[in-house]
């Protein structure tokens, strides 16, 4: 606490991070070992929470489904063993959305209190209760309207029930607002104010609503007001954090402006290609059964919505999370729609066990012919669903095996599996920095004695390699040949990337050199490894005597000769 990330930075906690681990005589890979336990224990309890929840809306064959897709997602399976915060926000979002719909004020409360603290952009469920608390109100006197006559007596029916929602849903935030003020009182019991106020009002010095930014650095200097203040510093430094964007790799481009297409797409790559038809499927046999009802009458919708509140909350999640996710430009991976998973399971469940039970069924049982009828579509014909069901259900359950332990790098057969996702989107989709001790491995192993190695990640190069591991990244050019040089997906992808319209990018600092070319080896699946012997027998010239004396202008410019790039030649002259 006598260091420089503690006394005076005010966003030193990267320092203090990596201080705490690698440099301060802990043991890291025990700490991380353990502080992993939390997060799979939050994941079992997220599992069974939405087995319960589910069954008690719509049977045990629905819930068990919903589970099992859960259990079986690569990126469930990959972020349920990550100290982070997105399996914590796919909770939050999930208890905040069921205890509400069950309209139980204290529970719904302490469950809206809860995912608050879990992560800030939970700050989305108070607009969401405010939205559910409306369509229910609406939803739950619509069939009673057709009572009353009078024009003034439906108003004030309408009215009656929407102030008795209001009043459920303030009390739901008021428990909310009980439990954030409370913890982040403990939270900053030690912290003195004048600190508060002057690292409040540094961190929103570029806040773009200059007003809301003054506010909370008002509020942080009056004492009843600071733990509020903490609380809303934290939701306007992520609304600052997405408004700016981040530098991503994304299908051969590299941008900082973030894509309308990145969330749908990452999606699709991301998730088992066995889910997409029994998705594929759900939808399709929607769609056809609402074309073939006969009732197609608004009541009859609102009659569904309101008998299918659960599935109608999740629909409106789903639209209203995605929409705001794809207008974001902060482009750093599928885990950012982690919530919305959930439900997508749900809805597919349900349309796939009602399918399998030939749920559009209308014949009666009446007489012997009458019974064998019934029993061919009720049992016969339902085979080749059952079928399908069970060969997707194999497939899903075989790619959870096959692809361990792989999880965070998985990407679906119909875009060239795991090991050739990184073309396509890199970052927390493929590259998170997980490999760097399998890279140690590798090193261990092959006798390595040296590794330049440009790293995308939370670790310790230094730590895990000492003095083996020496830094490089690209604009330091090509290094000594002979040696072996390793560098993360993210990294070499953004460098070799096509810049999109309005992103600037110095071709001399990138890794132009590794252009079509394989790696030796990798490092599970996002580290690859090079030796450069090899790299440079085309590249470089066939002197090697004199080779290791050449600046590192002529080494770049004899390889873009070699390779066929343009080059400059007052690196030669």
């Amino acid at each position: 606490t006598n260091q420089k990330f503690w006394t005076e930075d005010i966003n030193g906690q990267w320092t203090a991070g990596s201080v705490f681990l690698y440099e301060s005589g802990n043991d890291p890979d025990q700490i991380l070992h353990f502080a992993r336990f939390p997060v799979i224990l939050l994941a079992l309890l997220f599992g069974f929470l939405l087995f319960k929840w589910v069954r008690g809306k719509y049977g045990n064959k629905t819930a068990l489904l919903t589970l099992f897709f859960f259990a079986f997602s690569p990126t469930f399976l990959a972020h349920s063993r990550y100290v982070t915060t997105d399996l914590g926000a796919a909770f939050g979002f999930f208890i905040g959305i069921a205890a509400f719909v069950k309209f139980l004020e204290i529970i719904a409360g302490i469950a809206f209190g809860i995912a608050e603290l879990l992560k800030f952009s939970l700050v989305l469920l108070g607009p969401l209760y405010i939205i559910y608390g409306l369509l229910w109100a609406f939803l739950s006197q619509f069939e009673g309207q057709k009572k009353f006559f009078s024009k003034k007596e439906k108003f004030f029916i309408f009215l009656k029930y929407y102030a008795k929602i209001l009043i459920k849903t303030i009390i739901i935030f008021l428990i909310g607002a009980a439990i954030i003020y409370f913890v982040y009182a403990f939270h900053i019991y030690n912290y003195p104010q004048e600190k508060q106020m002057s690292d409040t009002a540094h961190t929103l010095n570029s806040f773009s609503v200059k007003p809301l930014a003054d506010l909370v650095v008002k509020m942080a200097g009056i004492s009843i007001l600071r733990p509020f203040a903490e609380y809303l510093l934290g939701i306007l430094m992520v609304i600052q954090r997405a408004g700016g964007g981040n530098t991503a790799y994304f299908l051969g481009e590299v941008s900082a402006a973030g894509s309308h297409y990145y969330f749908p797409v990452a999606y699709a790559l991301k998730e088992t290609l066995a889910f997409h038809i029994l998705t594929l499927i759900a939808f399709v046999i929607g769609l056809k059964a609402i074309l073939k009802s006969k009732n197609k009458s608004l009541y009859n919708f609102f009659e569904w919505l309101r008998e299918n509140f659960a599935l109608t909350a999740g629909i409106i999640f789903i639209v209203i999370y995605l929409t705001q996710s794809i207008a974001s430009p902060l482009n750093i991976g599928v885990r950012h729609i982690l919530p919305i998973f959930p439900f997508i399971y749900l809805l597919v469940s349900r349309r796939i066990v009602l399918w399998t039970n030939n749920s559009e069924l209308e014949l009666s049982a009446n007489g012997f012919w009458g019974s064998l009828k019934f029993a061919y579509y009720k049992y016969i014909k339902t085979i080749p669903r059952f079928l399908i069901v069970f060969i997707c259900v194999l497939w899903i359950f075989l790619n959870g095996l096959i692809t361990f332990p792989y999880y965070l790098s998985y990407y679906n057969e119909l875009y060239g599996g795991t090991k050739n996702g990184y073309k396509y989107i890199t970052d927390s989709n493929y590259d998170w920095g997980q490999d760097l001790k399998r890279l140690k491995f590798f090193t261990e192993k092959n006798n390595v004695q040296e590794i330049y190695l440009d790293y995308f990640g939370g670790g310790s190069p230094r730590y895990y390699f000492g003095e083996k591991f020496k830094p490089w990244n690209a604009e330091k050019g090509i290094p000594p040949t002979g040696s072996y040089f390793a560098v993360s997906a993210t990294f070499q992808q953004e460098s070799t990337a096509k810049p999109v319209k309005g992103f600037v990018k110095n071709e001399e600092k990138t890794y132009f050199w590794l252009k079509n070319k394989e790696p030796i080896a990798r490092a599970g699946t996002s580290i690859f490894i090079y030796k450069l012997s090899l790299l440079q027998a085309k590249c470089l010239f066939k002197d090697t005597a004199v080779e290791p004396n050449f600046t590192k202008e002529i080494r770049d410019f004899n390889c873009r000769i070699n390779l066929g790039l343009p080059s400059k030649l007052k690196f030669i002259f």
